[in-house]
């Protein structure tokens, strides 16, 4: 394996802001009859609007490429009266595409002034998206802002997004559960300000030789190494993928035993996922998905040659 190697990708911030769904799929997509009231958001938000309290929709904003926002967390944001967005962490290009709305940036506030606006503006029956970066369940400190909101008697709702996991994966183009080395991904952080529980630090984790996603770590990079290090090998596999789907995502790859030094000299201390396994490398078994003496529901399997 190479010590260490660095690409980059480029892409013209220009040309996200031409981003169109086509009229006809427009059209099919939004058709109110393909929406139950039950399960879309927006039905929900427009009730509960008319009533006394209101609907807060929380809505995943995808890895950074404004493309990888889903079609109903885009559709909710252009229609918003407010965006409540995760600072820069948000792609401003989404934010162009809603120039009407009230925008507010959550970075300088606390919890406690993040929920008097989300309040407010729904007790003013405004449609309120709160807007996270990536999926909204991972790390995205969604529980206790659902929680106060529905103390003020404000519904909410989740509309998933692509998280920067699934972004990372696509830019090393790699399946993080490959066959014959690992079926197993953990997603977690090193203790820094934020503790972990028990059993949760890195050494115990590694200790199953999965694949290992390590979120909110850049600056830790030696903590991580070392830990890391207690139980995996000093040439197993490392990614780091720093703003993964952004146009200036940075893929570097080497060892865990170079992992530190590498993200030091590469400069990387925020807003990068670090990777880990023997799944990142090619090798491992194919898929049995594919095999032809394997059946499934969908197809019988072939009989080997010879038998």
């Amino acid at each position: 394996m190479k010590k260490c190697c660095v690409s980059y990708v480029k892409a013209s911030v220009a040309g996200y802001r031409n981003f169109v769904i086509p009229s006809e799929a427009r059209d099919l997509l939004f058709k109110r009859h393909l929406f139950s009231d039950a399960g879309d958001p927006l039905s929900i938000m427009e009730k509960n609007n008319n009533q006394k309290g209101g609907t807060v929709c929380f809505v995943g904003a995808g890895p950074g490429d404004i493309e990888l926002i889903t079609v109903k967390g885009m559709r909710l944001l252009q229609q918003a009266d407010v965006i409540v967005y995760a600072g820069s962490l948000i792609n401003p290009v989404l934010l162009e595409l809603n120039p009407a709305a009230e925008l507010v940036d959550s970075a300088p506030l606390c919890l406690e002034d993040l929920i008097k606006l989300m309040v407010d503006r729904c007790r003013r029956g405004k449609q309120v998206v709160r807007l996270h970066s990536g999926d909204p369940s991972l790390y995205g400190a969604i529980n206790e802002q659902i929680d106060a909101l529905r103390d003020e008697g404000i519904a909410a709702r989740v509309v998933p997004g692509v998280s920067s996991l699934g972004a990372a994966a696509a830019a090393l183009q790699r399946e993080l559960t490959a066959p014959g080395v690992s079926q197993t991904v953990i997603i977690t952080r090193a203790a820094g300000r934020t503790p972990v529980p028990a059993g949760e630090d890195l050494a115990a984790l590694a200790g199953h030789g999965a694949t290992m996603a390590i979120f909110l770590s850049a600056g830790l990079a030696g903590k991580v190494q070392n830990q890391l290090l207690e139980r995996y090998g000093g040439e197993t596999p490392v990614a780091v993928v720093q703003r993964a789907s952004w146009p200036d995502e940075r893929v570097i790859r080497t060892r865990l035993s170079e992992l530190a030094a590498v993200m030091e000299r590469e400069n990387v201390k925020r807003t990068a996922l670090i990777l880990v396994g023997g799944a990142l490398v090619p090798g491992g078994q194919k898929s049995l998905l594919y095999a032809r003496n394997f059946c499934h529901g969908y197809r019988a399997a072939e009989p080997e040659e010879g038998k």
